[in-house]
């Protein structure tokens, strides 16, 4: 009985930590369209104010 509740208990610890990896993997896959905008509007502001401060108006 007891070694009945130590397997259970190891299962429900092995599903508690691929529930917690899949999680994370479904974060880490939203998340890289964001990293894509912030760096392309990071670029175009970087353009902007490299253009203005060599020919300013």
């Amino acid at each position: 009985m007891v070694r009945w509740k130590s397997t259970i208990r190891e299962l429900s610890a092995e599903a508690r930590l691929h529930f917690y990896a899949r999680s994370l993997s479904r974060r880490t896959g939203a998340s890289a369209p964001h990293i894509g905008l912030y760096g392309a509007c990071a670029l175009i502001a970087v353009l902007v104010i490299s253009t203005l401060s060599a020919h300013p108006f």
